[in-house]
Order: C-alpha cells, then sequence, then structure tokens
C-alpha cells in the first residue's frame, strides 16, 4: 500500500514539482492549499493574492492527477504571527514573520490537518534536508541540514523546528538546485512553470511596511538624529574585549551627541541597517539607522555603510528564547562550542563562539557583524546541520 504524503501547495513553483517529485517516487500525494491573509488592501500593486495562488494551485493539482485540500487558517495566522508582528515593531524590535509562519503555520496548524487526512509524512517545497542520527544519549533524532542549492537554501527560516514537526517530515526539493526545479516545471508544462518567486511577509507578500503597520501602530512625528563616527567612539568606547555583556549591548546615544537633520512619522517604523525610506539628501554617502529610540520617539542614523555604529562584536539571547533543534545538543551552563552562525537569511555564515551562561546564552563573532537587530533571529549551524536558534535580545 502506498504510504500517503500531504504536501503544502501554495501556487509556486518549488512546492509543485516537489508534488510532482513525490508523485513519481511512489507516494499517494495530497495537496493541502492554506488560506492564511485575506487582506489585499495593505499589499503593493502587482503582488499575487491569495485567490490567485489558489487558482494555480488548483490547475497544479489537476495536472498531477492529486487531490486538493483547501483550509483557512487565517484566524491562526493573525494571532500567531501577524499579531506577533505588531507587539514588536511596538517595541522596537524587528521580527521575522517567516521563522514564526513556519513553526506556527506551516509546520503546526498543517500537520494538523495532514493528520486528519490520514498523512504517513507532510512535505513542502522548502530548500532543505533531514535525515536521522542517533544522539550522545542513545536517542534516534532528526537532523536539519541545509539545502544542496547556496543560493537558496531555506533551514533559515524552519530554526524553530521541534523534534515533533520534522519526524514525519519530506523535503522534496532539497537535494536539487533551483535552475532544476524552474526546468522541471518548463518540461510538464506546469501552470506555476514561470511564476515569480514569492516576496516580502509569509502569506502576505510585498507592502509598504510603514503602510501594513499603521493598522494598529499609530504614526507619529520625530526627530532624526545623525551619530558622525567620532562622537559615536567617544559616547560608545570600552577598554575590555572579553566582556560579553558589554560586547552584546546595543550602543547608547542622545540627541545631544548628534544633531537633528530631519524628521521620520514613527520611530517604531525603522529598523537597524535600514536604507531606504528616510528621504534625507545631501550626503556623500548613503544613510543607514543606527538605532530606535521608542520612547523618545528618535531615529539615529549614521553616514556610510562603514560607520563603527553599525557593527557589534557579539549579541544576547535570553535563557526562554533559546532554541535547539536537538535537545541532546544543547549547551549546559558554563560550556561554549564554535560554530557558523547567520544573523538573518542569506546571510553567510560566520565563524562564532557560542557561549551558554546562567542568564542565558552569548555568540561572540570572530569579526564585527553589521545591523545585529533585536527581534530577528540567530542560528549557529555545525558543518551543514541547523543546530539551534534565538531571539536576539537587542
Amino acid at each position: 500500500m502506498k504510504k500517503k504524503v500531504v504536501i503544502g501547495l501554495s501556487g509556486g513553483v518549488d512546492s509543485a514539482v516537489g508534488a510532482y517529485l513525490l508523485k513519481q517516487q511512489g507516494y499517494d500525494v495530497h495537496a493541502l492549499f492554506m488560506i492564511n491573509w485575506k487582506n489585499s488592501s495593505v499589499t503593493l500593486s502587482g503582488d499575487c493574492t491569495w485567490e490567485e495562488d489558489q487558482m494555480v494551485a488548483r490547475m497544479v493539482a489537476k495536472q498531477l492527477d492529486i487531490p486538493l485540500h483547501v483550509v483557512d487558517s487565517s484566524e491562526r495566522y493573525m494571532s500567531h504571527v501577524v499579531d506577533y508582528m505588531f507587539d514588536e515593531y511596538s517595541k522596537g524590535r524587528t521580527p521575522n514573520p517567516d521563522v514564526l509562519c513556519n513553526r506556527e503555520i506551516k509546520f503546526e496548524m498543517f500537520n494538523r490537518y495532514a493528520q486528519e487526512l490520514g498523512a504517513d509524512y507532510v512535505a513542502t517545497g522548502h530548500y532543505c534536508r533531514r535525515d536521522e542520527v542517533v544522539g550522545k544519549d542513545g536517542k534516534t533524532y532528526s537532523r536539519l541540514l541545509a539545502g544542496n542549492d547556496p543560493n537558496k537554501d531555506q533551514s533559515y527560516f524552519l530554526c524553530q523546528m521541534s523534534q515533533n514537526q520534522l519526524k514525519n517530515v519530506l523535503f522534496p526539493v532539497g537535494d536539487i538546485i533551483k535552475p532544476e526545479v524552474r526546468r522541471i516545471a518548463a518540461e510538464i508544462n506546469l501552470a506555476c512553470a514561470k511564476r515569480k518567486d514569492s516576496q516580502g511577509i509569509c502569506f502576505v507578500g510585498k507592502v509598504d511596511l510603514p503602510v501594513f503597520l499603521q493598522q494598529k501602530l499609530k504614526a507619529k512625528d520625530g526627530d532624526i538624529v545623525e551619530m558622525t563616527p567620532d562622537a559615536f567612539v567617544y559616547r560608545n568606547r570600552h577598554d575590555d574585549p572579553d566582556d560579553l555583556k558589554a560586547l552584546s549591548q546595543p550602543y547608547k546615544y542622545t540627541p545631544d551627541d548628534g544633531f537633528i537633520i530631519g524628521t521620520h512619522i514613527g520611530a517604531q517604523y525603522y529598523t537597524i541597517g535600514q536604507r531606504k525610506g528616510l528621504n534625507i539628501g545631501g550626503h556623500e554617502k548613503p544613510l543607514y539607522v543606527l538605532a530606535t529610540d521608542i520612547d523618545q520617539n528618535i531615529i539615529y542614523i549614521g553616514m556610510g555603510d562603514d560607520h563603527p555604529g553599525l557593527f557589534r562584536k557579539a549579541l544576547f539571547i535570553r535563557e526562554d528564547e533559546i532554541h535547539y533543534i536537538r535537545p541532546d545538543q544543547a549547551l549546559n551552563i558554563g560550556e561554549e562550542k564554535r560554530y557558523k552562525v547567520r544573523i538573518r537569511y542569506r546571510q553567510p555564515l560566520q565563524d562564532a563562539i557560542v557561549i551558554r551562561k546562567e542568564e542565558g546564552l552569548y555568540i561572540k563573532f570572530d569579526i564585527p557583524q553589521k545591523s545585529i537587530t533585536p527581534g530577528q533571529f540567530a542560528a549557529w549551524y555545525q558543518d551543514d546541520e541547523l543546530v539551534g536558534s534565538g531571539v536576539i535580545a537587542y
């Protein structure tokens, strides 16, 4: 008897080719389309709506001769992803909705629906891989591995997955590269073969972020203060290169250390490292956001991508925000280990030491990192295995 696989069919080319490959491998393939976001008023013109995605998914399912099931999970998406986004931005943090979407929707609600359909496995079109290994405690664990395509590896977006979510997952395109996926889609004439990859917020699409956030976060005019490199160094100097707490702390700024060069419509709409949207000219180099002060509604900026205020040597993850894919790999208090780390999607992996302390986990980089952003996820790897992750505290 064929094993039943339920694959998340999004209307995109990756999941469609994934469904085709699973069917070629002899599985009884069913597709599941999840309606998660219905408000198209906040998306930029030209972006695909969920109705169009669903239509394409139906066409693909018909071409592949597989059943398509449709469920509405928009209520959970709003409460577990969108509301979380608004709350984080209101605190001056920058959340990663794609990571939350995978943890709370694609591999939580999706799993429940698939189980109701009697699935032996679930599958997605993510560019990553999974296998099993016996841990040092003698138990068998699922490993989350980077995809074989270095330009499309999406393991970072799955950095919060649990063993329960991983145990029955298949990643049919994880072993191949994107051009090959496109070639297969064109060869079998899939309806989505020439569709562009989705961009922007998971299930929402590309948005004008201030407009999106103004649904709940009110606009309020405030000052933009420029910090010169000299003023920054004077304000933030410290002499101990081994002081983890100092190295991981956000830099301190006051309006008196710089000068006002413009106004903005709300500090909560901006994020560290942001270059576009400041609407200030007359500088020799581009301007970047160095910090936001939500309480005082001030944005601090600096000129040039080499401004020292953009770089930090370390970051901190609070104890309750540390997550390990495999519990047997968790560091004990007082332990440290070298890993490769990334703090955003597609960032090249960086050499660092991960250090476990009583208050949480510190990551100290060999080379100072640009735009360490509170609310984002840091993920650490051993070779091609994603070991753990956590939310950057500040």
